[in-house]
């Protein structure tokens, strides 16, 4: 209640201030400005050339609104994030029914936390037990190296080229992409990229007995969804044991049921050293990430109470984070989301490979379960006249995001190419996605296929998009 004085005491609040109510109704126009002066403005503008810079003001499910009430099936799904889908009632109740318990009170042990950190070691391969829980997948890595690092009092850490873990400095020193680390250079020393896919070259780094950890991805994401030979992974593994490092499979993207098993190396087999998790663990509704490794390993590490708060995180494991971490594992499990991953993702891979086999605009599609790329061919030179060019730069290395601002903007159908090959685009819809709706999206991608049997076509459509852009901003 006020006092007196405090209904007397002036304001500090600054001009233009803009409360919560009239934050959520503000117009598009209003969003995309007060992105470019005080977010990103390159990429608020790279979002506009295509039109993607749309309002969505509701979610559900498979399906989200745009301010002008127009409906969009989500086929990108945060880039997996989103396996529960949008706004999942059972985790929105999950957040209520912990919103009277403090959330963050760091002189206590956590009890929702407990709990969460209990399950992950019930549901994850092997004899992997001990978690720390964290905000993101990056912050989840970060907390992975620096614990094989400890563990192993070795300083090497091996990664894979085309690889993607994340974009804070540790992360991005075992992200296979020059790209992004060129302008962070120097980054953290002494990590040494593999190609994806090539035991010899790893048993050449790996045999020097100087290696902490090498970090892998069941399925490359970002590097195009590559799959890698079959018997890698469980070769991956013997090696690592053979010469003594630790192996931590990224299962970030992968994980709690996109590929048809709740993870992507029990398609394998294998049980990793250091398991990381985050996006769909937090439901799609809070950030959360977690590593989780055997009690043996972070005993090594941070056993004891001298080393017990050598690496920590203010809002990891928070009540509402951990809540909603608990009823998004207890849907994908109740509901079966694997299992259904993987008899949809099926059948979304034979409609994909038929329309390969129609157009040549395809040059190859690859997946497994709910976790699909459609990899286009480079054009020619025919396209160098369009648009002074601009739709040639865009084709010859974004044509994934022609056709994908095809789905967005003719079909309603959201996408994104995959951000280390960006020739790639993905289809990782919600888990409890339905034939039906699969139907629709690969009825969508003939029609757009029918429509542009040639470069040229599609990079035409794309410089007209652009253009449009233009003019109406």
């Amino acid at each position: 209640m006020k006092t007196k004085s405090d209904k007397n005491r002036k304001s500090t609040k600054p001009a233009n201030f803009i409360p919560l109510e009239e934050a959520v109704k503000q117009s598009r126009q209003q969003v995309v400005e007060n992105h470019k002066t005080y977010l990103n403005s390159g990429l608020a503008t790279m979002l506009g050339l295509l039109d993607f810079d749309k309002q969505f003001v509701r979610a559900e499910g498979v399906y989200v609104w745009d301010s002008n009430g127009v409906k969009y099936m989500d086929f990108l799904g945060a880039y997996g994030a989103l396996n529960t889908g949008h706004n999942h009632p059972q985790i929105l109740a999950a957040i209520d029914q912990v919103k009277g318990m403090p959330n963050l009170l760091q002189v206590s042990l956590g009890t929702v936390v407990a709990a969460l950190a209990k399950n992950l070691a019930l549901v994850t391969p092997g004899d992997l037990q001990r978690s720390f829980i964290c905000n993101s997948g990056a912050e989840a890595v970060e907390g992975a190296l620096k614990l094989a690092r400890a563990a192993s009092g070795r300083q090497k850490l091996i990664y894979c080229e085309g690889s993607f873990h994340g974009k804070t400095l540790g992360a991005l020193a075992v992200t296979g992409r020059g790209k992004y680390q060129k302008v962070f250079q120097p980054l953290v020393p002494g990590c040494t990229a593999v190609p994806y896919g090539d035991l010899d070259s790893l048993t050449e780094e790996l045999k020097k007995e100087d290696t902490a950890a090498f970090i892998l991805e069941p399925i490359q994401g970002e590097g195009g969804i590559i799959i890698p030979p079959p018997g890698y992974l469980a070769e991956a593994r013997k090696i690592c044991s053979q010469y003594g490092t630790l192996l931590i499979i990224d299962e970030i993207q992968t994980g709690l049921g996109r590929t048809g098993k709740l993870f992507a190396c029990q398609h394998d087999g294998i049980t990793p050293d250091i398991m990381c998790l985050a996006k769909s663990l937090g439901g799609g509704v809070m950030p959360v990430g977690a590593y989780i490794t055997t009690d043996e390993i972070w005993k090594k590490a941070y056993g004891g109470m001298d080393k017990a708060l050598l690496h920590t995180s203010t809002f990891g494991g928070n009540t509402w984070a951990a809540a909603a971490a608990i009823a998004s594992l207890e849907i994908i499990l109740e509901e079966n989301l694997p299992q259904k991953a993987g008899e949809t993702g099926a059948y979304l891979l034979q409609g994909l490979t038929r329309l390969k086999e129609r157009y040549p605009l395809i040059k190859d599609v690859r997946g497994r379960g709910l976790m699909a790329g459609i990899e286009f061919n480079q054009p020619g030179s025919m396209a160098s006249k369009i648009s002074f060019g601009l739709a040639t730069r865009l084709s010859e290395e974004y044509l994934g995001s022609l056709v994908a601002g095809e789905l967005m903007n003719k079909h309603h159908i959201i996408t994104a190419y995959t951000l280390n090959n960006p020739n790639v685009i993905r289809l990782e819809p919600p888990l409890g996605v339905t034939k039906e709706q699969i139907d629709i999206v690969l009825g969508a991608l003939e029609d757009i296929f029918t429509k542009h049997r040639g470069f040229l076509s599609a990079a035409k459509s794309g410089a007209k998009s652009i253009i449009r852009s233009f003019i109406k901003k």
